[in-house]
């Protein structure tokens, strides 16, 4: 009985569905002029000029945005935690 059973469940085709994700690549850009880990507010100041936006510090500790035209800088306090490229076309599809 227990082989028979075996049997059917070995034979028994196995069914799976497919599901696809839509996903982007996000622009990446090390080494180049954005990077600026560590930098002061006025050595950002100094690389990229005045910003756009300036976004008001949020949280604690505190983080604050700088908004330039291409990317836009993260702060704390008053150093610079990271730059993020503004993506230019948005490719979610259905």
């Amino acid at each position: 009985m227990l082989g028979l059973l075996w049997l059917v469940f070995v034979s028994t085709p196995l069914m799976a569905e497919v599901l696809t994700i839509n996903t982007f690549q996000p622009e990446v850009r090390t080494g180049d002029r954005l990077f600026v880990n560590g930098l002061s507010e006025q050595a950002v100041l100094a690389r990229f000029g005045e910003p756009r936006e300036r976004l008001a510090p949020v949280g604690q500790p505190p983080i604050s945005r700088w908004v330039y035209d291409d990317f836009t800088v993260y702060f704390e306090f008053n150093t610079a935690l990271h730059a993020v490229v503004h993506r230019k076309n948005p490719r979610f599809t259905e």
